[in-house]
């Protein structure tokens, strides 16, 4: 006698992958608004300005990067 089973696993279906998809590319867009965002404000400082703040200007892309990461 032969026995035929049907065992259903749920799965992430397309439209959850799609959800997925989109929330990580938001994300994405959220980090490099905060980059570019801090990159921009701190670029446009003075030498004496980033001086005054104890931060060099070869410094500034670690900064936003920085930044960039506290908006996840």
């Amino acid at each position: 006698m032969a026995y035929a089973t049907d065992i259903f696993t749920p799965g992430i279906t397309l439209g959850e992958r799609f959800n997925t998809l989109r929330q990580a590319i938001a994300e994405k867009r959220a980090q490099n608004r905060a980059y570019r965002t801090t990159f921009d404000e701190l670029d446009r400082l003075s030498d004496r300005e980033l001086a005054d703040l104890g931060i060099a200007r070869s410094n500034i892309r670690g900064i936003a990067y920085e930044a960039s990461q506290a908006a996840r």
